[in-house]
């Protein structure tokens, strides 16, 4: 493995290993807070850490053993299209958890608001950090991942500024609105970003059959 490939190998285990720790702490969270929005970004989380995984693995596989051009654009192209596959169907948990929730109670969302302000800060890194090996390397693991990280920073600012909002104005409307569309924008956001990878993915794999046929003719 070449010293770029080592850098996107390092860039996906840092970045799975740090997200690793939201999803067992907004869990915690949740046993004292009962905010849609909390609750929809702890589903979030957990389904983009299982995607992380799957990037991972992917990655390492396609570029740590030999094989032929075909079968490393099959696994990654697989391994994009489960990241969209679990965005869709975690949009969409999402959406009926924030219609079905009827609790005024929104408890403690502290822990949320924390891991929101830190996701911020480092979606932002990881996204400029993907972005500038997938432009190096060329290659859609880190380009799929330099997207969802630029997405999971706008969405981590949206989270920080509705949890806020419910911590200074636990009782106020005003929050209460916040909290749902929060939820709803969130969740828009995993459907649009798993939507649009399944559909890339799709194009992509038709090139490459394309491309590859070519080859063999020749």
């Amino acid at each position: 493995m070449d010293q770029d490939k080592k850098s996107g190998y390092q860039t996906l285990l840092t970045s799975m290993l740090l997200s690793s720790p939201g999803p067992l702490v907004l869990g915690l969270g949740l046993t004292v807070g009962h905010s849609s929005t909390q609750l929809s970004d702890f589903t979030r989380r957990t389904a983009e850490f299982l995607a992380l995984v799957v990037a991972f693995a992917v990655y390492a596989v396609t570029n740590k053993r030999k094989m032929d051009e075909k079968r490393k654009h099959a696994l990654e192209r697989r391994g994009n299209s489960f990241v969209g596959v679990i965005m869709c169907v975690s949009g969409m948990s999402m959406i009926l958890l924030t219609v079905l929730s009827g609790r005024e109670d929104k408890g403690n969302v502290v822990p949320a608001l924390a891991i929101a302000i830190l996701g911020a800060a480092t979606n932002i890194f990881f996204w400029r950090r993907y972005a500038f090996l997938h432009k190096k390397q060329e290659n859609s693991i880190l380009g799929v991942q330099a997207r969802l990280f630029k997405a999971k920073s706008g969405v981590d600012v949206c989270v920080t500024i509705v949890l806020a909002a419910i911590l200074v104005f636990p009782d106020s409307r005003i929050s209460s609105h916040l909290d749902t569309v929060g939820s709803v924008l969130v969740s828009l956001y995993m459907l649009r970003g798993g939507i649009k990878t399944i559909f890339e993915q799709h194009h992509r794999n038709n090139a490459v059959e394309k491309f590859v046929d070519r080859k063999s003719v020749v």
